[in-house]
C-alpha cells in the first residue's frame, strides 16, 4: 500500500503581462500580472463581481459538464481533492489518501468537522451516494471514465471512503476535483425522484467556501461567505456575485469601468491592449470551471443518412478553412486542431494522423462523386448547425465556406437547456459545434465523446452517436495501464482511427484568457473554485 504525501503548493509566481502571447502559444497555465510582484497580507471582506456570458440554468454541477454551470456552482461545493495550477492533487474534502500497489483500491480519509450549508454533517455516505446515484448517471466524463471499471464503493466509517476497481485505473485522482466529481448532500437529494429536476438544483446546499443566496436567471447569482467553512480562515470575501453579461465586449468595458471585477473570455482582438494595462491582471490558464485543453469540434449526426456517408464528411472537412477560424474568430490565440486530443496533452498527443487541408475544389469533386450535384438553385443540400449563441462566429465562417461548395448551412442558436435536449435527447439536428474539453487525461475528457456506451441522453458526451468496437477497446485498455508510454501507444492508435473515420471534425484548439482588476489578488482561474482564496485589496 502506497500512502501519498500531500504537498501544499505556494501561489503561482507572477510574471509580466508582456509575456501573454508567449504564454498562450505555449499553453502555460500562468497568471500574468501588470502590478508589483510583492503582495500584502490578505484583507478579509468585500464583494467580488464576476461577469459571465450566460445563465447557468441550474446550480447542480454533478449532472453537467457545462462550464456555465460549473463557473458558478463549483464555488458552492467541493470535491474529494483539488487540483493546483499544475494539476497536482491537493486535499479538499479528503485530507489524505492511499493507493494499493496495482491501483485497484483508492482509500480516502475525509476531513473532520465538515458541515453542509444547512448544518447537517458531511460523511462518507454523501460521497457514495453522489457517485452511485448521480455522477455515474448524469456526469458525462465521470460516467465514461468509471462505468464498467468501478466495482464498488465502501464506506467502513463516516470518515473513510474506498473505491474498488475491477482492474487498475490510473487517472482517478485527476477526476475527483469539484469540476469532475462535486459531492452532493445525500439528505437533500435522496428523496428526489430525479436529480436533474430536484428543487435543490435551484437552491443548492453545499460544503463549499460560499453558500447560496439568490438566483435571478436573467441577471445574476449571489453567493455569500460560508462562516463555517472547514478550511480555517477561508474564504476572505464576504460575497461573490456572478453577473450575467452576454456580450463579450460589454463585459470587457464593464471590467475597465470597475463595474465587474473578473471576466472570462477576453475578446481575442483586445488581448494585447488588455495585457498591457497597468490596472488589469490577465490569466491564460489551461483549465478552469468545466474543463481544460478544449477543442472546438464540429459534430455530425451519424444517424442522418447523408452524414453517415464518410465521403460527405470528408468533403465538408476539406471545404472548411480552419486557419480562418484561428485568424478571424480567435485572432491568432488558438491553433488548428489535428484530432481529438489537444496538443497541450503532450504525453498523449500525436500528429501522425489523417489530415484534411482546406481544398474547396477537392470538396466539390468529392460531393459530385458521392452523388450530390449542384441543383438549379446552386445548392446541393442543406444542413442545420446548432450552437450556443457565443459560438455564432464559428457558424458564420462555416456557412460562408460551405456555401462555396454548394452546401447551405442554416445556423440555429440555442440556449443550453434546449441544445442539450435537441442534441442528446431528441437527436434532432444535422451538425453543430461543441467545445469538448480534454481535461488532464484522455480517460477523463476525451473517451466520453467516442465511447459507444455514451450514446444517449448524457449531455456533452457522444453527440454524433459514433460506435467503433476498436475505439472502445483502445480507450478501455489505456485507462487500466499504469505505464504512460503504453497508454500513449493506445491513444496514438485512437487518434489514427478517429481521424481516418472522421466521425467529428476537430476545428481549433482554444486558449481562453481571463482578466481581473489589479485589486483582485490570489484568484485561481484554473480552479473550479477560483475565489476560495481570493481577496480584494483596498
Amino acid at each position: 500500500m502506497r500512502t501519498l504525501a500531500i504537498r501544499r503548493r505556494a501561489p503561482p509566481t507572477t510574471r509580466p503581462t508582456r509575456r501573454l502571447r508567449r504564454a498562450l502559444a505555449l499553453g502555460l497555465g500562468v497568471a500574468l500580472f501588470a502590478g508589483a510582484l510583492a503582495q500584502p497580507a490578505p484583507t478579509p471582506g468585500g464583494t467580488l463581481v464576476i461577469g459571465i456570458a450566460t445563465s447557468p440554468g441550474h446550480l447542480n454541477p454533478a449532472i453537467s459538464t457545462g462550464s456555465e454551470v460549473h463557473t458558478v456552482a463549483d464555488s458552492i461545493f467541493n470535491g474529494l481533492v483539488a487540483l493546483d495550477d499544475q494539476a497536482v492533487p491537493q486535499p479538499d474534502l479528503a485530507i489524505s489518501w492511499s493507493v494499493n500497489d496495482d491501483a485497484t483500491v483508492y482509500t480516502f480519509t475525509l476531513a473532520e468537522g465538515v458541515r453542509w450549508h444547512d448544518g447537517a454533517p458531511f460523511t462518507s455516505a454523501d460521497v457514495r451516494f453522489t457517485f452511485e446515484e448521480v455522477l455515474l448517471r448524469y456526469h458525462a466524463r465521470t460516467r465514461s471514465g468509471l462505468e464498467g471499471r468501478l466495482e464498488r464503493i465502501e464506506t467502513p466509517d463516516d470518515r473513510t471512503v474506498a473505491f474498488h476497481f475491477a482492474e487498475p485505473y490510473a487517472p482517478l485522482l485527476q477526476q475527483l476535483n469539484v469540476t469532475e466529481a462535486p459531492i452532493l448532500p445525500r439528505h437533500v437529494y435522496a428523496d428526489a425522484a430525479d436529480a436533474t429536476t430536484a428543487a435543490a438544483n435551484l437552491r443548492p446546499v453545499g460544503t463549499g467556501p460560499f453558500r447560496f443566496v439568490s438566483f435571478d436567471a436573467d441577471a445574476q447569482v449571489v453567493l455569500e461567505r460560508n462562516p463555517d467553512y472547514f478550511k480555517e480562515g477561508l474564504p476572505y470575501l464576504d460575497r461573490v456575485v456572478f453577473r450575467i453579461v452576454p456580450d463579450a465586449s460589454t463585459r470587457l468595458l464593464a471590467l475597465e469601468r470597475g463595474e465587474l471585477d473578473v471576466i472570462a473570455g477576453v475578446p481575442t482582438s483586445e488581448l494585447e491592449r488588455i495585457a498591457a494595462s497597468p490596472t488589469l491582471t490577465t490569466y491564460a490558464p489551461n483549465s478552469g470551471p468545466g474543463g481544460g485543453f478544449c477543442v472546438m469540434t464540429m459534430t455530425f449526426n451519424l444517424e442522418r443518412e447523408l452524414l453517415a456517408n464518410r465521403a460527405v464528411r470528408v468533403a465538408l472537412a476539406h471545404a472548411i478553412d480552419r486557419q480562418r477560424l484561428v485568424d478571424q474568430v480567435l485572432y491568432g490565440s488558438g491553433r488548428v486542431a489535428t484530432g481529438p486530443i489537444h496538443s497541450g496533452l503532450v504525453a498523449f498527443y500525436s500528429d501522425d494522423v489523417t489530415a484534411y487541408p482546406f481544398d474547396p475544389e477537392r470538396a466539390a469533386r468529392l460531393l459530385d462523386e458521392a452523388g450530390y450535384p449542384v441543383g438549379a438553385d446552386g445548392v446541393r443540400f442543406a444542413l442545420d448547425f446548432v450552437h450556443f449563441p457565443q459560438f455564432a462566429k464559428y457558424g458564420d465562417v462555416l456557412r460562408q465556406n460551405l456555401a462555396e461548395v454548394g452546401v447551405r448551412l442554416e445556423l440555429v442558436a440555442l440556449d443550453r437547456a434546449t441544445f442539450v435536449t435537441r442534441v442528446f435527447t431528441q437527436r434532432d439536428f444535422d451538425t453543430g459545434v461543441i467545445s469538448y474539453c480534454n481535461n488532464t487525461d484522455p480517460a477523463i475528457g476525451v473517451a466520453r465523446v467516442y465511447l459507444s456506451s455514451n450514446i444517449g441522453d448524457i449531455p456533452f458526451s457522444n453527440a454524433g452517436a459514433y460506435a467503433n468496437a476498436d475505439v472502445d477497446r483502445l480507450f478501455r485498455e489505456a485507462a487500466v495501464l499504469a505505464d504512460v508510454g503504453e497508454r500513449a501507444e493506445r491513444y496514438r492508435a485512437v487518434q489514427r482511427l478517429l481521424t481516418a473515420e472522421l466521425p467529428y471534425l476537430w476545428l481549433v484548439e482554444t486558449a481562453g484568457v481571463s482578466a481581473s482588476g489589479a485589486h483582485v489578488r490570489d484568484l485561481a482561474p484554473w480552479s473550479g473554485s477560483p475565489a476560495e482564496r481570493a481577496w480584494v485589496a483596498r
